[in-house]
């Protein structure tokens, strides 16, 4: 195995296990809310509009378009396969050097994939709500995120 497949396996491993026990690099002290209120409890924290929410809002208009975009570029790379399959059926023989093409072409399609999921679905595209009667972009967060502020869950919506 490579290392770099290695490492990335190792990185992943940490993070799962660091994220399964809620073990943190910040080492914040957590919010501690009274027992009578320990179950109506959901803690958001403002959220902070960066550089990737603006990027995300940008594409968001043509996010239609970049859907139609991938799935085209899907059904052609299906075709690729398709005629590389069917040239090797007709020679009687594999041939794998007609199989570069649509393999080249199957990582450049994966990997864009994922960059523009990551673009168009910010971390905050799934945690943002509203609270009832504030005006302001609220995310849902741990009781030891920097700003977390306790508050009743029945005034927290999905946005």
């Amino acid at each position: 195995m490579k290392k770099s497949m290695m490492s990335a396996i190792i990185l992943m491993t940490i993070i799962i296990l660091m994220a399964s026990f809620d073990f943190a690099l910040d080492g914040s002290a957590p919010i501690t809310v009274p027992e009578s209120v320990r179950g109506t409890t959901l803690f958001v924290c403002p959220a902070a509009s960066g550089f990737w929410d603006a990027l995300a809002s940008g594409f968001a208009p043509y996010i239609r378009y970049i859907v139609m975009g991938f799935f085209f570029s899907a059904i052609v790379l299906a075709f690729m396969w398709g005629w590389a399959l069917y040239q090797n059926l007709l020679k009687d023989s594999f041939n794998k050097d007609s199989f570069s093409n649509p393999w080249a072409f199957t990582k450049i399609l994966f990997w864009a994939g994922v960059c523009v999921l990551m673009v168009l679905n910010t971390p905050n595209h799934y945690r943002r709500v509203t609270l009832s009667g504030s005006d302001d972009n609220w995310v849902l967060c741990e009781n030891t995120s920097v700003g977390a502020q306790p508050v009743r869950a029945d005034s927290v919506h999905i946005k």
